[in-house]
């Protein structure tokens, strides 16, 4: 009796699902390009808030918004704004100019805050759902003569719909909050050993998620390899699955590839967010340091977008969390970026000045920073990135992101 590789691994339970808000890291996925930067978006699903992560300290109305943060002490930046402390691991990069980050910030969607639907308008770069089924990366692979996908297979079930389109990209959805025993690693060996494409993959994998294989050969039917396979799982313990992410993606960026984008879970703060957002803030700067560390050279000509669907909102809850809100905050990195700043237009916290009288108010789009920090990158065509990678976006004034 024979087993169809996919459909095993499928039934088996290898490959996992991410929701919006799940502590999960998601695929990345990766695009080669005719040019010498190198762009890397961060999805950061859950909704971050902006407010507490770069925290407007000279504005007097935050502090009656937030109130006391007792010994939760930020770091301060410009004289306006103070990073949160579990950030203080890029405060080095601040000082340097290889990080900063744009307030007041969000995009066109509105409203109803729901996560699912601000993710999808977040990765198709538009001014309203259902416009486009591709990604904004991906349209802006579409425009550039002799982009090109490197040869890719995936083990997993989700795509980035951020890079999903008519161009070829790259992709790669290791499951990687997985652990395997080593009879189960054994096991899909056997399986795919006759396939060198899944092999590859799954080697990979392995490597992103941190596992080792070992055991002996052991003969099993199909039906026993599915129970054995699925015995042999159970969560990871250890947060290493983000900094595994990041340096492969650097592997892949010091090649061929000039896009890497994935996304980072977590950041759905209803309740204790002193508790939750802290953990997500420290994986954030971890992924940042093992980029900057295993890109080396490159990372002179790279720049990290870090994105969210919409902030929250501006007072907290019963639960010491913040509810979805509206505008937030972008994060970026890199050593291509003009860094050690803050860019936008504060819009101020008195009740009058927020949007429902619940949220920040965004003050400029979330696109139109992206899209000059693409032209800054690759010198891209404004009309292009207006037109075509941001179908109605407005850029308004160059705000200086990149050198």
């Amino acid at each position: 009796m024979t087993m169809d590789r996919r459909a095993f691994l499928l039934r088996s339970g290898l490959i996992g699902c991410s929701l919006a808000a799940s502590p999960l890291v998601t695929p990345v996925s990766f695009a080669a390009a005719p040019w010498d930067g190198r762009l890397v978006v961060i999805v950061l699903r859950g909704g971050m808030d902006g407010l507490d992560v770069l925290r407007p300290v000279g504005d007097p109305g935050f502090a009656a918004l937030r109130g006391d943060h007792g010994n939760d002490a930020p770091l301060p930046l410009d004289g306006f704004f103070a990073l949160h402390p579990a950030l203080s691991a890029l405060l080095p990069l601040w000082q340097a100019g290889e990080f900063g980050a744009v307030h007041a910030v969000s995009t066109p969607y509105r409203d109803r805050r729901s996560h699912f639907d601000g993710q999808d308008l977040l990765e198709a770069g538009t001014d309203a759902p259902g416009v486009a089924r591709d990604g904004w990366l991906n349209r802006l692979l579409q425009t550039v003569p002799g982009a090109e996908a490197e040869t890719a297979y995936a083990i997993g079930r989700d795509e980035l719909k951020l890079l999903g389109g008519a161009a070829g990209v790259m992709r790669w959805a290791p499951e990687a909050d997985l652990v395997l025993s080593p009879q189960a690693l054994r096991l899909a060996e056997m399986v795919m050993r006759d396939d060198p494409a899944f092999a590859a993959a799954f080697a990979q994998a392995r490597m992103l998620a941190g596992t080792d294989a070992g055991g002996a050969a052991m003969a099993a039917t199909p039906g026993q390899m599915m129970g054995m396979m699925q015995d042999g799982m159970q969560a990871a313990r250890g947060e290493a699955a983000h900094g595994n992410i990041a340096r492969f993606a650097a592997e892949k960026l010091r090649g061929d590839a000039r896009i890497a984008a994935f996304s980072l879970n977590g950041w759905d703060t209803h309740e204790r967010q002193d508790v939750g957002l802290p953990r997500a803030l420290g994986r954030l700067a971890e992924t940042i340091l093992a980029l900057r560390d295993e890109l080396g050279p490159v990372w002179a000509r790279t720049a990290v977008l870090a994105m969210t669907e919409f902030g929250r909102t501006a007072r907290l809850n019963g639960t010491r969390g913040t509810d979805h809100g509206t505008g937030g905050a972008m994060l970026l990195a890199g050593g291509a970026l003009a860094g050690g700043r803050v860019w936008g237009d504060w819009p101020g916290l008195t009740e009058a000045d927020l949007y429902q009288r619940r949220d920040l108010a965004a003050t400029r789009d979330l696109r139109a920073h992206a899209a000059w920090a693409m032209r800054g990158l690759f010198g891209l065509d404004q009309a292009v990135l207006e037109r075509t990678v941001f179908p109605g976006l407005e850029m308004g004034a160059d705000p200086g992101l990149i050198l």
